[in-house]
């Protein structure tokens, strides 16, 4: 079991999509009511007095989509100037970015996901449910202002699903060969939605590499990041192509994080919620933060038993969607 070390935040569990693989259409979703998010200074306060005197050192931003948050240049500037703070980054689906890509970057933010899963704009809008309105172009610009403002890298994060977007796996591939972008094909976890799309709602990553191989060979590359992505380049290409096999091949011994959701719960899983801790909760009842590290630092005990058969059962029963777990 890896030293965990890295704590991903969910800032908000809104989204300006509806991703049919995270928020399906028919749910009946009650959001987190504003005075029930975890506020900046209690986010810091956790940081400060529980995450980091236990060894935190890195930190992922994530939703919802983050950047509806108001105060996120804010949140990112605070923990970037924490001297512990080794690694910060962020995943979006992109929509803002056009407008907001260069402040993030001012605020100190380096590294950035986003989510793309067509190049078409028409699946696109079908993917995210777009309601009448596209919006493939403004995330295509977006994703452009991100790179020429600086991130690095920059990956993008496309999940691929039978029927909808496989035929577009070397369109998506070959972005990384004159960019330094770095496609990151993710299996589809059935959260909350295992109905939607099938009896197989997802390919496994052997089947999208061996596409790619055949198309331009790979061979083995690096990229910075925390992930547990399989990572590999076609040949004399700038970019990068990782692949992450959650559903295929069991990782959960690697696993290095833990869980923060937007109303302050702390889960050591994203499946599992056994031992989880209402941490907003104990700070607004005033309990000292050395009781609060106590009990995040058992809960850090139990992780290494949480194994794949726990996951995979919970697979078939879990109720919540993905934009309401923290991705």
């Amino acid at each position: 079991m890896n030293k965990v070390d890295y704590l991903r935040i969910s800032l908000i569990d809104k989204c300006n999509f509806r991703c049919q693989y995270c928020m399906p259409n028919d749910a009946e979703l009650s959001y987190i009511l504003k005075q029930e998010l975890l506020t900046k200074n209690e986010l810091l306060t956790l940081l400060k007095q529980v995450f980091i005197p236990l060894d935190f050192t890195k930190f992922r931003l994530t939703g919802g989509e983050p950047l509806l948050r108001q105060d996120i240049t804010e949140i990112i500037t605070e923990i970037v100037t924490l001297p512990e703070t080794k690694d910060l980054s962020l995943t979006t689906n992109g929509y803002l970015l056009e407008e907001k890509a260069e402040s993030l970057f001012l605020a100190g933010l380096k590294r950035i996901n986003i989510s793309l899963d067509s190049l078409n704009a028409n699946t696109f809008d079908r993917i995210i449910g777009n309601n009448g309105k596209s919006r493939w172009q403004k995330t295509w610009h977006g994703i452009l202002k991100a790179y020429e403002v600086g991130f690095n890298p920059l990956k993008l994060n496309v999940v691929i699903i039978p029927d909808i977007n496989h035929h577009e796996i070397l369109d998506l591939a070959e972005l990384t060969i004159n960019k330094n972008w770095h496609v990151r094909f993710i299996e589809f976890m059935p959260i909350g939605n295992s109905q939607l799309f099938g009896e197989k709602a997802w390919i496994p990553s052997v089947e999208i590499k061996e596409k790619i191989k055949h198309k331009w060979g790979l061979q083995e590359a690096n990229i910075t990041g925390n992930g547990p992505a399989e990572v590999f380049k076609i040949p004399d290409s700038q970019g990068t192509l990782g692949f992450i096999s959650q559903m295929s091949e069991c990782f959960c011994d690697r696993c290095n994080r833990i869980r923060l959701s937007a109303d302050g719960w702390l889960r050591p899983c994203l499946l599992n919620e056994t031992g989880q801790i209402n941490l907003k909760q104990a700070l607004r009842e005033g309990i000292n933060t050395a009781e609060i590290r106590e009990k995040v630092a058992q809960l850090l005990l139990i992780k290494p038993d949480i194994n794949f058969k726990e996951r995979d059962s919970g697979i078939e029963t879990y109720h919540r969607t993905m934009s309401q777990i923290g991705g």
